[in-house]
């Protein structure tokens, strides 16, 4: 049995990792900045910790935690708190499996990930700064478009946009807006895993079905070789380990269009994980130093998933 901590067990990623440890027989220590957080009352054990914002409060509270709980490693599901962590590991004196700090701003700053995909050639969607004005956007833009913070992630806060007359007030309401070309077609998450030296050891493509809050609830696993390779291709390009989303469309004319790239496990993991494929056991393997094993983390394709809640149905 091993003794983890989960960070972030609030959001619908902890609120997965913790589940599918605790089903697996390990000994979970939750966290969050929030008493109420989900995820707290699911673990072995809790505590509340600061927010990340206070970085070096928030590095030592958690240290302080796994301390307490003698804790054999420490598993962040948020990008925010990887940003603060990143480069400190050696303050929490036990494993903690992050991307390099460099690789996780890459992917938190849209503007940043998008300059990047566009200098490797990644089919990324189209992306401008929200701090002109609406009719030089639409004239170097293509429409229709997407209006979203720059740096915060799911769908909170995003405009859809047809008219170019509206860009502005759009980006009236986002603070650091980013204006994307918004894509149409069918919408897919990839849950990934990288091994410490950058090579994908297991990807789980699924279609977006339906979503609440900008988290899919309903989805279906699929096989598409363009999906895996461009996933492949991100987690490198990015300088990605451990684990990761992708999200992206296969557009109506048939094209892979990358969105936006989390260097974390995803908010609809539970889908995943329901599929077969067992990414939270081999990121514990990772994070222990052992290899990964890609036959655990095969997937059944054509499976179809709905959450309710705490609840998973198959189909």
């Amino acid at each position: 049995m091993t003794n983890i901590l989960v960070t972030g067990a609030g959001g619908p990623a902890g609120v997965a990792v913790v589940r599918a440890l605790v089903g697996s027989g390990e000994l979970v220590v939750a966290v969050d900045a929030d008493p109420l957080a989900a995820g707290l009352g699911l673990a072995h054990h809790h505590a509340v910790v600061c927010a990340a914002t206070e970085r070096d409060r928030f590095v030592t509270e958690l240290a302080q935690v796994a301390r307490e709980h003698s804790v054999d490693m420490i598993i962040s599901t948020v990008s925010e708190e990887m940003l603060v962590l990143a480069g400190r590991e050696h303050e929490l004196d036990v494993p903690v499996w992050l991307p390099k700090r460099r690789a996780v701003a890459a992917c938190v700053d849209k503007w940043r990930f998008w300059k990047i995909a566009e200098h490797a050639n990644i089919p990324a969607a189209a992306s401008a700064l929200g701090n002109g004005c609406g009719e030089e956007i639409a004239a170097n833009l293509p429409g229709p478009w997407i209006v979203k913070p720059r740096f915060d992630g799911g769908a909170r806060n995003a405009y859809a946009v047809d008219d170019p007359a509206e860009l502005a007030w759009a980006c009236s309401r986002v603070i650091d807006p980013i204006v994307q070309t918004r894509q149409s077609g069918r919408e897919f998450t990839v849950d990934l895993l990288t091994d410490h030296a950058g090579r994908l050891a297991g990807a789980v493509p699924r279609w977006r079905l339906e979503t609440r809050a900008g988290i899919s609830t309903k989805g279906r696993t699929f096989c598409d070789a363009r999906v895996t390779g461009i996933a492949a291709r991100c987690a490198a390009v990015y300088s990605l380990t451990g684990a990761a989303n992708l999200q992206g469309f296969v557009t109506d004319d048939d094209a892979v269009v990358v969105t936006q790239v989390n260097p974390r496990f995803s908010g609809g993991l539970s889908l995943s994980l329901a599929a077969g494929a067992d990414l939270v056991g081999e990121f514990v393997r990772g994070t222990l130093g052992m290899s990964l094993r890609p036959d655990r983390l095969q997937f059944r394709p054509d499976v179809t998933i709905v959450r309710h809640d705490t609840e998973l149905f198959a189909a």
